[in-house]
Parts: C-alpha cells; sequence; structure tokens
C-alpha cells in the first residue's frame, strides 16, 4: 500500500489537496470526520468545543495515537491519502502499520488560515478570532508541531486557491512517483 499522510493546522488547505488528490483517483480518509462521526453518535452538535473535547478525551482515555489506529481498518485501497494527522503518535502509528509512507505538510499562515475559517462555514470551525487561536493552541498541545518535524515534504499554501491546486498536482504526482 502507498499511503499519504497530511499534516496542517485548521485551515491550512487540507480540504483543497483531498479534492486534489480525489480528482486524481486517489482514495482518501479525513480523520476529522472519525472524530465528527464519535460527536454526532454521542448526541453532540457538531461545534468547535464539542468535536475538540470528544478527540481530547479520547487521547487522554486511549493515547495519543488512537484516532490513527480508529483509521487503519478504513485504510483498504492500495493508494490513500489520509487527511488530517495531529501528532508525531499518529505519524507512529501509520510509519509502523505501512512502510510505504510518506508524510506530507502543509503550512499557511495563521491570518491566511483565520481568513480562510472565516468563509469556509464548517460547523466546527469558531466565530471568532479567539477561537480561533484556542483551537490552535489545543491542537499544538496535541502535538501538530512534532507531527510537521517528521514531514517528507512541505506544501507553502499562501497564494491563490488555482496555484495550490496546482502545486497540489504536482507535489502528488512526484510522490506517487517515488513510490510506484
Amino acid at each position: 500500500m502507498k499511503l499519504i499522510v497530511t499534516v496542517g493546522m485548521p485551515g491550512s488547505g487540507k480540504d483543497e489537496l483531498i479534492g486534489v488528490a480525489r480528482s486524481m483517483g486517489l482514495a482518501t480518509l479525513k480523520m476529522g470526520d472519525l472524530v465528527r462521526d464519535e460527536t454526532r453518535r454521542r448526541g453532540l452538535a457538531l461545534t468547535n468545543a464539542n468535536v475538540g473535547r470528544i478527540a481530547s478525551e479520547e487521547r487522554e482515555k486511549h493515547g495519543a495515537g488512537i484516532w490513527a489506529q480508529r483509521a487503519l481498518p478504513k485504510l483498504t485501497e492500495t493508494r490513500m491519502l489520509v487527511d488530517g494527522c495531529r501528532s508525531d503518535a499518529e505519524v507512529t502509528v501509520f510509519r509502523h502499520n505501512f512502510g510505504d509512507l510518506f508524510v506530507l505538510g502543509i503550512f499557511a499562515s495563521p491570518e491566511t488560515r483565520h481568513s480562510r475559517m472565516s468563509t469556509r462555514g464548517r460547523e466546527d470551525d469558531g466565530p471568532d478570532l479567539q477561537e480561533f487561536y484556542d483551537r490552535d493552541r489545543r491542537e499544538l498541545k496535541w502535538g501538530i508541531g512534532n507531527a510537521f518535524t517528521l514531514a517528507d515534504g512541505m506544501l507553502v499554501n499562501e497564494g491563490t486557491l488555482d496555484q495550490f491546486r496546482r502545486e497540489a498536482r504536482s507535489a502528488l504526482e512526484r510522490i506517487l512517483a517515488r513510490t510506484d
């Protein structure tokens, strides 16, 4: 199996990368969907606070790699992109289970990310700047910075959407060519 795992702060462009990957025929899995599904299963509204609380509670109860472990049974295609790794522990779970792994970091500045999140309209995006920074601190506490240090490559997403899509396609093509 050839697995590409993304790591990036909220609003960095991971959803756009998923769209590019799907247009290239790659199967995808969003780790955040696992958390949102668990939040719904518990009968909670999909707010930033609820989703974050469930993600944290499960990490505290089952260990930092729990969401990667829960993703493993869903990784059934021969070439896949997994979106939204949040810690070095999750990278370790994927590396242990898939020898053919490429960790791709996606970076965008806080200002750029906040602007994007203010307009994308996802239920679990906080409405104000304080919630944005609280969410960043929470994700940093989970170890996303450590996951970034383990990235095999990086995409910087500060330009236009079309520019990012072109760069993302090019990066995915290079990664897949390396692993075929």
